[in-house]
């Protein structure tokens, strides 16, 4: 084998390998999506966005002392620190503030249909910033399964029977997964059948998907060769120190006393945010070390469509046919993606 054909072949290890971590992001925030859904209903989804990041340090700070041997990432350059801490803010707190207010203004269908345009957003940033180019393949792939998702999120869903507390459409990793849960079966305590569309609702949702897109593009510019999972610790640590701000300027740490003393919205916090901010986030930063920006990010927005079996299961939904077709589209596209 010549040294051009080895070359050739480690480098689409290495993308299976980023595609395979994107998937895997996608799945960890069913998993979230559902527990923070569960969770925000009992303790609030202001006091749950600060709460899920701080049981997401202790995780990752137990993880990294096992697997690195050293608990906080003092390793890491003042670039790295720089990059991923902007990352971590316009991620966690920027772009989840500002889908979780679109929710409430232009309901989770509509939020989630606008957050469509992150993986062709975050694509063009890897073009434009990091120099990323896409084949025709690439494209087609991401078009079709992104197609399915639309397809999937676009259906209108009769509002719930039972409304929870307003606006506790609790955010996963990033808000996309807790808008997830919310467009495919109404979990999240805000109808699906939103109130019209307002200018500044949809402008919202629009922020949150750039939030999306922007903070993959400075994660793998400031992350580089660095631990995915150290990485995702300086990103939490940077979301966490704004938000306690944002929490005294506010005054809202008496709702975050009142919160943390629900053991069973603790419990569920404590689940989404193992599956989330510290399992799914590492693993949507593995995967655009091995991969493109604009792919990783098309096969992670795929959650909507994982989730389907697990309401069916959990909440014994039945799945219309629009669903079906459109799951089986976005199947289809992540297998043009996996063997262009």
């Amino acid at each position: 084998m010549t040294r051009a054909g080895a070359s050739g072949d480690i480098a689409r290890i290495m993308a299976a390998i980023g595609e395979l971590a994107a998937l895997g992001t996608a799945g960890c925030w069913v998993v979230s999506s559902l527990a923070f859904t569960a969770s925000a209903r009992r303790i609030g989804s202001m006091t749950l966005n600060l709460v899920r990041l701080v049981l997401a340090l202790g995780f990752l700070t137990l993880f990294c002392w096992l697997y690195r041997g050293l608990p906080l990432p003092l390793d890491a350059s003042p670039s790295t620190w720089g990059w991923l801490s902007v990352s971590g803010v316009v991620g966690f707190v920027l772009g989840d503030l500002c889908l979780f207010r679109a929710f409430l203004l232009v309901g989770p269908r509509i939020s989630m249909l606008i957050m469509s345009l992150a993986p062709p957003v975050a694509a063009g940033l890897g073009w434009i910033w990091l120099g990323e180019r896409l084949s025709l393949a690439d494209l087609a792939g991401m078009a079709v399964t992104l197609g399915g998702v639309t397809w999937v999120v676009a259906e209108q869903q009769p509002a719930p029977g039972a409304a929870g507390k307003a606006g506790e459409a609790g955010e996963a990793g990033t808000a996309t997964a807790g808008a997830a849960g919310a467009s495919v079966s109404g979990m999240a305590g805000v109808p699906s059948s939103a109130p019209p569309a307002s200018l500044a609702g949809l402008a919202l949702a629009a922020l949150g998907a750039l939030g999306q897109a922007v903070g993959m593009v400075l994660s793998k510019r400031g992350m580089g060769t660095y631990d995915a999972f150290a990485a995702t610790q300086i990103r939490v640590l940077a979301a966490i120190a704004v938000y306690a701000a944002l929490f005294v300027a506010i005054r809202w740490w008496g709702q975050v006393a009142q919160g943390v003393r629900d053991r069973a919205g603790m419990g569920f916090a404590a689940l989404g945010a193992l599956a989330g901010p510290f399992v799914g986030v590492s693993l949507s930063l593995v995967s655009i070390q091995h991969t493109s920006v604009g792919v990783a990010t098309t096969l992670m927005s795929t959650t909507p469509v994982l989730i389907i079996p697990a309401v069916m299961v959990l909440h014994r939904e039945r799945v219309s046919l629009r669903a079906a077709l459109g799951a089986a589209l976005a199947v289809g596209g992540v297998a043009l993606l996996w063997v262009r």
